[in-house]
């Protein structure tokens, strides 16, 4: 089972799975930057639209999330 946390104190959905979290943030012109990354735990930071304050984190082991993100660092890359 993957492990999938977040602070939800953006309206996020609990069982919205994480690549689908992150699409969405992206459609609305918010940013999102890797905080870690180890081969089996993705840990995302996700950012105001301007890039600067941190709204939530994702701490996620799913296989879905790292395809998704692939080699970034971050969602403007």
């Amino acid at each position: 089972m993957a492990v999938t946390e977040g602070k939800q104190a953006t309206g996020g959905y609990p069982q919205e799975p994480p690549v689908e979290r992150l699409r969405r943030w992206e459609a609305h012109g918010a940013v999102w930057r890797i905080a870690s990354r180890t081969p089996t735990l993705l840990t995302v930071t996700l950012l105001q639209c301007d890039g600067g304050t941190e709204v939530d984190t994702i701490v996620s082991s799913d296989p879905e999330l790292f395809a998704f993100v692939g080699d970034r660092s971050a969602s403007d890359e």
